[in-house]
């Protein structure tokens, strides 16, 4: 059965490149980007996970835990990562798990028969400290995912988790965001005394809160 956003990530323990990870211990009170490769030694992983090597810092800054998943042995990890570290300019700082058996891509219906049946999608998944899916974005084995996106919805979640605000279309960190509905007037003025801009009594604009 597929997983839903608002479903508990399933746990699971397997070996990983920063040896082995049970995942609910390992991202437990933080916030967690668990991301599937097709295969080791395939063009487009490399880029993307070089990519991901990079904004660590930024991943790091927000307090969110990223582990890549390959469908491959762990002693097959060590060469691509090299190869990630020779093309790439980045080296892999985060764990890349080894799911030889394909258990933990099973769980997270990461295998699409119609597309592959031994070979992952790009599923991504964002999981929040309470440990339930927060995002799930799935691109097809051809293209290469856009790890900028990953970070931008985070920060909506994390902005909305905090302030009981929505973010409109392609909003950027520190743009405009939308009052919910759920917040009546009265309980919106003691939250944002600045007031805000009413397009319609459901469409409220405010500034993003900060903080």
């Amino acid at each position: 059965m597929a997983i839903l956003i608002g479903d508990i990530a399933p746990d699971f323990t397997v070996d990983s490149t920063e040896g082995p990870i049970h995942f609910h211990d390992y991202i437990d009170g933080s916030w967690a980007v668990l991301f599937s490769h097709p295969k080791n030694f395939t063009p487009v992983c490399t880029t993307e996970l070089g990519y991901t090597a990079k904004l660590k810092p930024e991943f790091d800054k927000r307090g969110v835990k990223v582990l890549g998943l390959s469908v491959d042995k762990l002693e097959d990890h060590a060469g691509w990562a090299a190869d990630i570290a020779e093309t790439q300019g980045a080296t892999l700082n985060f764990p890349l798990l080894a799911d030889h058996d394909k258990k933990v891509a099973t769980l997270y219906d990461m295998i699409h028969p119609n597309a592959s049946d031994n070979l992952t999608v790009r599923s991504v998944f964002v999981i929040g400290p309470d440990k339930k899916v927060k995002l799930k974005i799935e691109y097809p084995a051809s293209t290469g995912r856009n790890f900028d996106e990953v970070l931008r919805v985070i920060d909506s979640l994390q902005l909305t988790a905090k302030h009981q605000v929505a973010t409109p279309v392609n909003w950027k960190n520190g743009e405009d965001v939308i009052i919910v509905p759920a917040v009546s007037n009265e309980a919106a003025r003691e939250k944002f005394p600045g007031g805000w801009k009413e397009l319609k009594p459901y469409l409220r604009v405010v500034p993003q809160p900060q903080g």
